[in-house]
């Protein structure tokens, strides 16, 4: 017969509540912690957690709603969360919408049916509407990389510092000389489109210059759309003279269409990317780029939504900013006069 928690006790001469307390998550004496786990693997006991769950009304999992399942920046950051949360005893169920509002609302859904402890959320919907079956419950929600502004008293979120990221990119390339700068972000209305174009155009105007809006295009955060996006930049504007692409994917798009095009780096058109270290050493020459913490982001996460797991219902949402760099490389230069 599979072992119990009374078999633990009996192994141990500890009580049942402290065992309890530990499987719970709660803090014991560390010369009862390495009893109780010594205990476990000799013997080979395993929590049923649908039991526990039905007893405790928690199901040890939490919920992750990504936009998209094939975007680097969104797998390097699930995969830190998740190892970090399994570690705490909780499972993972990854839901990929696949940037559809529609699934979006329908996997928040599925995550309060199968009674997940929280959900952790990169929103596609900008007003936050589809977390509302969550929130009704009182599901401890965290938000990544998109805050969703009428959300700040009810939500935590992680977030980079949008606009000073795209202040130093954009700067760097005025600094250089460029003035004719075309910028790729992603949808209108979402959270970080909306602030590295706010960075874009505030390094314009702290530097004397008036942005030009025809040099913004809105794309969708694929290797696609980047392409697309800089092809069509390109050939509306032949005096541009440098651009700075918003994300991974897009960065990857836009230098597979500027090789089809045979244009020069950066003697014809100098470019500032986003997000990775290295495609920007893999790329001849090496890309200028600007870096998020992936690493710290999440981690963050991780541990705000263990926060919450664990506090009580006056635990007061926060929003947690964190620091980009600007990475150096070779794809920029003074314009070609």
């Amino acid at each position: 017969m599979a072992a119990t928690m009374k078999d633990i006790a009996n192994y141990t001469g500890l009580g049942l509540a402290t065992i309890s307390k530990y499987f719970n998550g709660g803090n014991v004496l560390e010369k009862n912690r390495v009893a109780i786990e010594q205990a476990i693997k000799e013997l080979n006991f395993t929590v049923n957690e649908f039991a526990r769950g039905l007893k405790t009304s928690k199901s040890k999992t939490v919920g992750v709603i990504i936009p998209e399942l094939s975007n680097i920046f969104v797998t390097t950051i699930i995969t830190i969360i998740e190892d970090i949360l399994r570690k705490k005893g909780y499972g993972v169920i990854v839901c990929d919408c696949r940037t559809d509002e529609a699934l979006e609302r329908e996997s928040v859904q599925f995550l309060v049916n199968k009674m997940v402890d929280g959900i952790i959320n990169m929103p596609v919907c900008k007003d936050g509407e589809h977390l509302e079956p969550a929130l009704a419950k009182n599901i401890p929600v965290v938000l990544i990389d998109r805050m969703i502004s009428n959300l700040k008293e009810s939500v935590d979120a992680v977030v980079v510092d949008n606009v000073s990221a795209s202040e130093k990119a954009t700067a760097h390339l005025i600094e250089n000389g460029h003035q004719r700068i075309g910028i790729v972000i992603g949808p209108r209305g979402v959270f970080t489109s909306q602030q590295r174009l706010l960075g874009y155009n505030q390094a314009f105007i702290k530097n004397g210059l008036i942005p030009d809006g025809e040099l913004v295009e809105y794309s969708d955060y694929t290797v696609q759309g980047g392409y697309e996006s800089i092809k069509l930049m390109l050939a509306c504007h032949r005096d541009l003279t440098a651009v700075f692409v918003t994300n991974y994917e897009m960065t990857l798009g836009a230098i597979i269409a500027i090789n089809e095009l045979g244009i020069k780096l950066p003697q014809e058109l100098s470019i500032i990317g986003f997000d990775n270290m290295q495609l920007s050493q893999v790329v001849k020459p090496k890309l200028t780029i600007i870096t998020q913490p992936l690493e710290e982001i999440g981690e963050q996460v991780a541990e705000v939504m263990l926060s919450r797991l664990t506090k009580n219902s006056e635990y007061r949402p926060e929003i947690i900013t964190l620091s980009t760099a600007l990475q150096l490389g070779e794809s920029v230069c003074a314009p070609n006069k």
